[in-house]
């Protein structure tokens, strides 16, 4: 009987033990995927506020918040590869930076949230029906672009009224500013500037083996007489001779 009886409640405590050990596993931790068409070192003082915003609602990553970040440093041909990475590692949401960074991870998500920190005209590429009701999974912030553009062009020909002709940069790989060439164009037009687009398809440079030292070809003598006083020095009238700039 009471060999039965151990057999028994031997049994019932290992049934219980799933349950006990389902109860004691930690709570499932929110896990962010972030891309970036850019660099992380480009948009550090964001990254900053992002973290910071975070930490006001209570999220701090590598305690309570996973943060995968993904950055195709310009390579927006790598931004599809990278946003299917995030979406199959099951992230809560998807943040984006950059319009060809939210249209890569819509592209490679219809469910799962995505969150743009920032994006071009939103309505024109398409990301958003409307910025009222957007549908779909993309919500966020954007901006702009032709209300800036038009204005950025008249703040310069109030800066400059002689001026006739106007450089315009501009990288045609991203969709945003490719439509913007086209509303510059019609903004210059308006004030009567003729405008030269020249495409910039990367912002990097040349290596630094290829670059030459720069050494200084000037020196000038500065003597600020104020401290001089103030110190109790007497500079001598040869060295205010030679000084190329007096402070009294």
């Amino acid at each position: 009987m009471k060999r039965r009886t151990f057999i028994t409640l031997l049994g019932g405590a290992a049934a219980a033990w799933p349950f006990a050990a389902r109860a004691q596993q930690p709570p499932k931790i929110p896990r962010i995927g972030f891309l970036g068409a850019t660099t992380a070192a480009g948009v550090e003082s964001r990254l900053k506020r992002f973290r910071a915003g975070l930490r006001d609602l209570g999220y701090i990553e590598g305690e309570n918040l996973l943060i995968d970040f993904r950055w195709a440093e310009g390579n927006y041909a790598r931004l599809a590869e990278f946003a299917a990475e995030l979406v199959g590692l099951k992230v809560d949401v998807l943040v984006t930076y950059g319009t060809p960074g939210t249209l890569a991870a819509q592209q490679a998500t219809t469910t799962m949230p995505i969150v743009m920190t920032v994006s071009g005209d939103a309505v024109a590429t398409g990301i958003v029906a409307s910025l009222a009701r957007p549908g779909g999974n993309v919500t966020g912030s954007s901006f702009f672009s032709p209300e800036l553009i038009a204005k950025r062009l008249e703040l310069l020909k109030d800066a400059v009224p002689s001026a006739r002709s106007v450089a315009f940069l501009f990288n045609p790989n991203n969709p945003v500013e490719a439509s913007g060439a086209q509303l510059t164009e019609l903004a210059a037009k308006s004030l009567g500037l003729d405008l030269q687009p020249f495409e910039v398809r990367n912002l990097k440079g040349e290596k630094p083996a290829d670059l030459p030292v720069i050494q200084a070809t000037k020196l000038e003598l500065v003597i600020n007489l104020k401290t001089a006083k103030a110190l109790g020095l007497q500079i001598p009238d040869k060295l205010l001779a030679l000084a190329d700039e007096v402070i009294e």
